[in-house]
């Protein structure tokens, strides 16, 4: 059921959660559809494998699995299942720092390469389907809107620790 169809349906009742609860929940309920979609799309991989793909893609230097991990909001161990299977894919691979040999650094190998470029466009579409109709001021205004809340949570969380 989409998410406008269960706000319509009336079989749970909105009226008295207040907006940032609701809004939490409108995330939350979007993440878990959002990962079926894209689950069903690329056969070879789930999406929070293809999201760490992107993720290192996007680093400046190879990372680090805790780099990544802080990327990603997950915990080391999570991240490191997910590295693990597409390493098992030959998606990527470990690589021994140069500077500090302790430290693994996380490299796409070219067969990962060649699925990200097969799946460009089928990943562009969805994004822009998605987003149809959508202002780039809105979306702008909601990321503003998720990286407060977000910053909220952590000096929450922070000062929470610090009063126990």
């Amino acid at each position: 059921m989409k998410i406008e169809d269960v706000i319509k349906s009336g079989i749970v009742d909105f009226s008295n959660v207040p907006p940032g609860y609701y809004l939490i929940g409108l995330i939350s309920a979007f993440e878990n559809r959002f990962q079926a979609v894209a689950d069903g799309m690329m056969k070879e991989i789930s999406w929070k494998q293809f999201f760490a793909i992107i993720c290192i893609t996007m680093c400046t230097e190879a990372p680090t699995l805790k780099d990544l991990s802080e990327i990603l909001g997950s915990s080391h161990q999570n991240v490191k299942q997910i590295l693990v299977k597409l390493e098992k894919k030959g998606f990527v691979k470990f690589r021994e720092d140069k500077e500090d040999k302790r430290k693994q650094r996380i490299v796409l190998t070219n067969a990962c390469k060649r699925f990200c470029e097969k799946n460009d466009e089928m990943s562009r579409n969805i994004m822009s389907s998605m987003f149809d109709g959508i202002s780039e001021r809105d979306i702008r205004t909601t990321i503003k809107t998720i990286v407060s809340i977000e910053k909220n949570l952590r000096e929450g969380a922070s000062s929470d620790e610090k009063s126990k």
